[in-house]
């Protein structure tokens, strides 16, 4: 009987092993996981700080140059804008 009672002392000792083995695995994976997700964060989070950046220096060029046209041509622009305030005004009116 002795022996019957260490067999089932082995046993549940390679068990309780491979229980914390596969919990010490699924504790790696889940570090490995949170480290690639954080790493994808970063590069995501770098990636849209690079598309503002360009975004802002056209929107930066952009408006040079209309400061540009408004100072060449002053009274094409007075008429321009006058005409889209007409156009705007119009179509509220509609609305």
């Amino acid at each position: 009987m002795s022996r019957a009672s260490d067999s089932n002392a082995s046993a549940a000792d390679q068990l309780k092993d491979s229980a914390q083995q596969v919990t010490q695995n699924l504790r790696s994976m889940g570090a490995q996981a949170r480290d690639a997700a954080n790493e994808k964060f970063s590069d995501l989070k770098q990636q849209a700080n690079d598309y503002y950046d360009q975004g802002r220096q056209s929107a930066e060029q952009w408006e040079q140059g209309l400061e540009q046209y408004v100072q060449e041509k002053p009274i094409q622009s007075l008429l321009i804008a006058a005409g889209v305030g007409l156009v705007l005004g119009m179509l509220w009116k509609r609305s």
